[in-house]
């Protein structure tokens, strides 16, 4: 039986335990719903108050280059690189993740059909992606003439991918389930089929341990508010190695992506590397709180990181377990720790209910359409003795049956 003290031993040599103190965190909350908004870093509301009042407020213009302001997508690219094995100068930082997806996917089906005598037409997906990630497939598949093949939710793809494949785009991590694919094999899956790759980092990057360049992607994309607590809206990123980058053209060719932006030319030449994967102005604001936030990464081990992850997850699933088995809750998230995300997701047909009843008790998590709980854990301000108080008053709220409560069966705009 696992008890308090069991959750209190863990913590007691958790080589991370400091990082909470780096953060924001509100009273009397356990908030497990960092995978989704993470939680404000210490550093960035002053970060973000200096901008205004001396960057904007009294250098004006002139902190385009006194500043740094022009610069901010690449160097706060350089920051992330490390986070997901990457090498400086092969990522940036701009636009959303859907506007990323789309010049990825576009890339990549153009430089498959400059190639002499293909026709691939291609894309396969899986009909679990994160739905922004399927529109986007969509409705470049309608502009490209591209047929798609989409996975079975917990399939493999590898064998939908055969030589009429152009692009294969992926989610690492299911945003519903937590199951995480094996980047290396599918990724060399593609490239023996002689199809381009591309990952969505979104429930990875900050979470778990990446290497891209070992991998071969071909390209990736992800948010930067999740686990990177970039703050709501944070800008997304692009990666595209420059084995790749160079050769590439993407159809959203705005001046920031042009090789020399202030020449203010006629016609559209594409800058070197990754940077053509720029579009428009850069979202300063956003970009330097993104870019304070990232400022405590340099002190983090990705692999202790990851520990600490499987750690809390694998707590939180055994308790969920021992205390709450008999009220018909399934654990959905794998039990391989090769196979998981950072989140643990329960199915529950009052899950809604559940969650609303919890997040007044202090714990927030969110909910997944129909019928999915869903608790993130970020290892750099989550503890085991928080993942061991958030089960007992899960196991409170159904054993009361305090979700039956009449507030809490209307559904809120967002949930």
């Amino acid at each position: 039986m696992i008890l308090l003290k069991d959750a209190e031993a863990l913590d007691a040599k958790d080589p991370l335990a400091s990082f909470r103190t780096r953060f924001a965190l509100p009273q009397n909350t356990i908030y497990l719903d960092g995978n989704s908004l993470g939680v404000l870093p210490k550093g960035v509301t002053e970060r973000v108050a200096g901008t205004i009042a001396g960057e904007w407020g009294q250098d004006l213009i002139a902190s385009w280059n006194k500043a740094g302001w022009i610069s901010l997508p690449l160097a706060v690219g350089d920051m992330i690189a490390p986070l997901i094995g990457a090498d400086a100068g092969d990522v940036v930082v701009g636009d959303s993740t859907s506007v990323n997806l789309f010049k990825c996917l576009s890339a990549a089906f153009a430089a498959q059909s400059a190639q002499p005598g293909q026709n691939r037409k291609v894309i396969v997906s899986e009909a679990e992606n994160f739905p922004t990630d399927n529109y986007i497939i969509q409705g470049a598949a309608k502009l490209l003439g591209a047929e798609i093949r989409y996975t079975a939710p917990g399939a493999s793809p590898i064998p939908l991918i055969d030589g009429q494949t152009a692009v294969v785009l992926l989610t690492h991590v299911n945003y519903r389930t937590a199951a995480m694919y094996d980047m290396a094999a599918i990724t060399k899956a593609a490239h023996d089929n002689g199809a381009l790759m591309i990952w969505d980092l979104s429930h990875s990057t900050g979470a778990v341990s990446l290497n891209l360049k070992a991998c071969d992607v071909d390209f990736a994309v992800g948010c930067s508010y999740k686990y990177l607590n970039g703050g709501p809206g944070a800008p997304a990123f692009t990666y595209a190695p420059k084995r790749i980058a160079n050769t590439l053209t993407q159809p959203l060719s705005g001046w920031m992506g042009h090789k020399n932006p202030f020449a203010f030319v006629l016609d559209y030449e594409p800058g070197d590397a990754i940077k053509r994967f720029l579009c428009g102005t850069p979202q300063v604001l956003s970009l330097v709180a993104l870019q304070a936030a990232l400022a405590l990464w340099r002190d983090v081990d990705m692999a202790t990181l990851r520990a600490k992850s499987l750690s809390l997850t694998s707590l939180f699933m055994d308790l969920v377990a021992q205390e709450c088995g008999r009220f018909g809750l399934k654990i959905v998230t794998p039990r391989d720790p090769a196979r998981r995300g950072s989140h643990v997701s329960l199915r529950f047909e009052h899950g809604y209910q559940v969650m609303r009843a919890m997040a007044d008790r202090g714990v927030v998590g969110d909910f997944r359409a129909p019928d999915l709980m869903r608790f993130g854990f970020t290892p750099l301000y989550i503890s085991h003795a928080e993942t061991f108080e958030a089960v007992q008053r899960l196991k409170a709220v159904l054993e009361s049956g305090a979700w039956q409560d009449e507030k809490y069966q209307t559904r809120l705009a967002v949930t």
